[in-house]
């Protein structure tokens, strides 16, 4: 242990080994120790050496505390310390002492030992599982050493933990760790393996990385956060940028909608820290990047959408309407709202109607246009306004009809500032930096809008008083004459060149002031130094422009003359190098790669980025068309008539044969919607079918239950099945029965009194006399009469079974009967038993009824599908002319077809007939692809109308 104590800092009798030679001994006791104290304690005497004896530790250890990493996992101490020597001598801390060179060689020093590291990729997957460790003391290190090599070796470490498993998974865990100093770090760690690496990106993006970045910087306190809110959104930027998945995902998840509380802003906006201004500024780049232009259309056109329906965009208007907000973020925030319009016409509707916070209010455009030629206002500000002036009217032209009309005479407002004014002002101003942006300004309101470019030559300017109002064209051309800067000359030839391009009746009026052209040749054939070659280039240009879309409505400069005039003053070879100036210059390239403006400085703010896609597309075409003589001219016009006469029969039949397939689309859309109807009346019968089966079983059903009804009210003795015929007779029986009951009754009430009225004359003549003849035959009478009583009794007593047998016969219908001698309850229960048969009788009627009316809809349903047949029927022979129709049609187009060849086969010969002559023809496939690129344009226009 006393050699412990040496190293670390006690007094050892002896000479000191040095540095080289400690490390060395360190070494050999961490690789040859079997305790784990001893080894620990090696370990930590190599940590306290390894930031002064940097080479050292690194040449000598690094394998032996790979080794420890691998076998001492069971203690976290020694892996801490093993992990923190390892990030000392791989870590290139930049200290403010060292010079360059010395920071350079450390820089170096890192990459070696880097590479050394990750030699095997075993190292880093070892890494990555020592990450899994929830011990702090094993995380933080082994966080930082992996940052520190993906900081040397970031293309080579990604590779490494892209290919191993659940490696970018491990790392994202670090988000969710619940100390802070880890989770910060983790932030860094996953900002430098996202670098330029899309695959990794994704995954990242996948593994929730939005949802989580977002919670912390809402957590974090938003733009009023700290570093940690900053690390946060340099990781979302890596995520999102050049990344098109990934800016997908970011919208369909809704997270462009949680973006809109980060730009809520007070009215006191004095004081923000730095660190706020730097927390908005990436913001607003993360805002940019989701809108940018070299992003796919249709996935800037759908975050454009969103952030209008969120309410972004009207946050982002207050910010840019706000007082006291840093010049910087106010600058940034013009160009993300710039961004955010671009080509969107609901967002350039919704940015045309804000108004600034005046009195009386502003339209938010007037306001930024008075930054834009405001001399005294940072050129950053400037370029940004000009920049949003553009994206306002980039594929607007609405917009841009809006601002020419606030030059018209008809529309100025003498009591308000317009758009139009501050570009007239700034255009003829003494600054020439508003000169060249009021001239680019008022370009863009012209851009491939033919009407407003004819508007705008309406527009008259009071130079001074007395003097009659001259053109705005013309005040443009004597500005040029008058020799100003070359800014200013640049911008006002942009803007004549845009102007009078495609535009034959501007080209007619700017021809028309006599000196102009003298101008221009004077201008192309002087020999001027470096500064004028672009001038030179612009003037060839415009003079180009007058060549090619000239109408030869002037007789003294018509086509013709304007070419012999350049021919004899300039000469065609030194006039076509001249233009070719305007494409060498060193500001061109770097114009054309993207809209935005951006200039180091206001001398190098010479081109437009649309400018520059003109100057391509008229090159060209302008060098073809001055070379070219009057009989080439002459033969190409009659040419060119061939082909217009061509061209109109092939339009003609273009025409007919749009016509004939608009017939046959109109045909088949009328089979089709027959077809359907004719599968809507048979879906309409089969309902009706299922609809009568369904009634036929509902009838059956009521059929059997009424069968069983009367089966359970009959009896045995002929009540099951009676019918209203047999019902009528019982009754007709029964009331004979009953008269004859009653007759019988009043007969033997008669014979009862007879009796007794003979028995008591009996009873007088017995006491009167002893016997005697009368008696004798009064005895045989009433011997007589008892017989005739007895018959008639027993008459009586039949009757009376036969009206007993009677009576059960009618109460075996009736379920709470009861026998009865009384005549009126028999009357009763008679009266009953009828009204109950009443009833069946009239259900009986009912079902009838609802029988013969199911059988009347299902005969009218069969009627029914009986036509829809028929209707079938003819709509499928009517399918059958169409189908001949069509086949007729496309023999018609055939044919056509044909003729189109034998067209198509004239024209080629006379284009072979012109090359032999010498002439250069455009082939048909250029023509077609020019006509198809002008049809696309019409189209996006016409989408952005809607």
């Amino acid at each position: 242990m006393n050699f412990f104590r040496g190293v670390m800092g006690g007094q050892a009798a002896g000479p000191q080994p040095s540095g080289a030679e400690t490390i060395q001994k360190l070494c050999d006791r961490v690789a040859s120790s079997t305790l784990l104290e001893d080894r620990r304690d090696a370990v930590r005497a190599l940590k306290s050496l390894s930031k002064k004896y940097r080479m050292e530790v690194g040449t000598q250890a690094m394998d032996h505390l790979i080794n420890i990493l691998q076998t001492d996992r069971s203690d976290s101490e020694i892996l801490g310390y093993a992990l923190d020597t390892l990030y000392n001598i791989i870590c290139n801390d930049e200290e403010e002492e060292q010079d360059e060179n010395a920071q350079k060689q450390a820089d170096d020093l890192g990459v070696q030992f880097t590479d050394k590291f990750i030699q095997d990729p075993e190292h880093v997957t070892l890494l990555l599982t020592l990450l899994e460790e929830f011990d702090f003391h094993v995380r933080w290190p082994g966080v930082k050493l992996l940052t520190a090599i993906l900081k040397n070796q970031g293309v080579q470490v990604q590779g490494i933990i892209l290919v191993s498993p659940m490696g970018v998974s491990r790392l994202m865990d670090l988000l969710a760790d619940s100390r802070e100093v880890i989770r910060n770090d983790g932030l860094l760690l996953l900002q430098q393996l996202t670098k330029s690496n899309a695959a990794i990106q994704k995954i990242v993006a996948f593994e929730n990385a939005f949802e989580r970045l977002l919670d912390i910087i809402t957590e974090e306190g938003s733009s009023d956060g700290g570093i940690v809110v900053e690390d946060c959104l340099l990781l979302l930027l890596n995520l999102l940028k050049n990344n098109s998945s990934n800016q997908n995902f970011f919208k369909e998840g809704s997270y462009i909608q949680r973006m809109k509380p980060w730009f809520e802003v007070g009215d006191d906006n004095s004081g923000w820290s730095a660190q706020k201004v730097t927390n908005l500024h990436l913001m607003l780049q993360l805002v940019r990047v989701m809108v940018s232009p070299v992003n796919s259309p249709g996935a800037t056109a759908s975050c454009q959408k969103s952030m209008y329906q969120c309410g972004l965009l009207q946050q982002l208007c207050t910010i840019l309407m706000a007082t006291g907000v840093p010049a910087d973020i106010l600058t940034e925030t013009i160009n993300t709202v710039s961004e955010v319009i671009r080509g969107s016409q609901v967002n350039q509707d919704y940015f045309a109607s804000v108004n600034a916070p005046s009195n009386p209010p502003r339209p938010a455009i007037v306001v930024l246009l008075m930054s834009m030629v405001n001399e005294r206002q940072p050129f950053v500000l400037r370029c940004a306004v000009l920049y949003c002036f553009q994206c306002f009217l980039y594929k607007n032209q609405k917009g841009q009809g809006e601002i020419v009309a606030t030059l018209l005479p008809s529309t100025i407002d003498a009591n308000s500032i317009s758009a139009g004014q501050l570009l007239c002002g700034g255009l003829f101003s003494a600054d020439s930096l508003s000169n060249w942006c009021a001239a680019v300004a008022l370009a863009h309101a012209l851009q491939d809008n033919l009407t407003q470019k004819e508007q705008l030559l309406r527009v008259q300017l009071a130079t001074s008083l007395g003097k009659p109002p001259v053109s705005l064209l013309q005040q443009c051309t004597n500005i040029l004459s008058q020799g100003s800067k070359v800014q200013t000359r640049v911008g006002l030839l942009m803007l004549l060149c845009t102007w009078i391009s495609n535009c034959p009746i501007a080209v007619t009026h700017f021809l028309h002031n006599q000196e102009n052209v003298p101008f221009l040749t004077a201008q192309i054939s002087e020999n001027l130094g470096e500064d004028e070659r672009l001038v030179q280039g612009l003037c060839a240009l415009l003079l180009g422009i007058c060549i090619y879309y000239n109408d030869n409505s002037l007789e003294n400069y018509t086509k013709e003359k304007l070419k012999q005039l350049i021919e004899k003053r300039i000469g065609k070879e030194n006039f076509v190098e001249k233009l070719g100036f305007i494409t060498k210059h060193e500001l061109y390239s770097r114009a054309a790669q993207k809209p935005q403006p951006v200039f180091p400085s206001p001398e190098q703010m010479l081109f437009d980025h649309e400018f520059t896609k003109l100057v391509k597309e008229l090159e060209g075409m302008i060098t073809k068309a001055v070379h070219k003589s009057s009989e080439e001219e002459k033969k190409e016009e009659e040419v060119k008539k061939t082909l217009e006469q061509h061209d109109n029969i092939v339009t003609q039949y273009k025409e007919l044969i749009r016509e004939q397939d608009a017939q046959i689309q109109e045909l088949k859309e009328q089979v089709s919607s027959m077809a359907s109807q004719a599968e809507q009346m048979q879906t309409t019968i089969t309902q009706q079918v299922s609809q009568i089966q369904q009634h036929k079983d509902q009838y059956n059903i009521l059929k059997l239950k009424l069968g069983k009804d009367n089966q359970s009210q009959g009896d045995g003795s002929h009540m099951n099945g009676l019918q209203t015929e047999e019902l009528t007779q019982l009754r007709e029986e029964m009331e004979e029965l009953r008269k004859e009951h009653t007759l019988l009754q009043s007969q033997l009430s008669d014979k009862d009194a007879l009796i007794n009225t003979l028995r008591s004359e009996m009873s007088q003549t017995a006491e009167g006399s002893a016997a005697g003849s009368d008696n004798t035959e009064l005895l045989k009478e009433l011997e007589a009469l008892r017989s005739q009583v007895q018959s008639q009794s027993a008459e009586i007593n039949q009757m009376k079974t036969e009206r007993q047998e009677l009576l059960r016969r009618a109460e075996a219908g009736s379920s709470d009967a009861a026998p009865s001698n009384d005549g009126s309850l028999d009357a009763a229960k008679m009266a009953e038993l009828e009204s109950r048969l009443a009833a069946l009788t009239t259900d009986t009627e009912r079902l009838k009824g609802e029988a013969k009316s199911s059988s009347e809809s299902r005969a009218e349903l069969e009627q029914q599908l009986a036509s829809v047949s028929s209707t079938v029927a003819i709509l499928q022979t009517e399918k059958a002319k169409l189908q001949t129709e069509v086949q007729e049609s496309k023999k018609e187009q055939d044919d056509l077809l044909m003729l189109l060849a034998d067209q198509d086969q004239k024209i080629h010969s006379l284009k072979q007939r012109l090359k032999d002559l010498g002439e250069t023809v455009d082939d048909e496939d250029d023509l077609d692809a020019r006509d198809q690129t002008d049809d696309d344009e019409e189209e996006e226009e016409d989408d952005d109308e809607d």
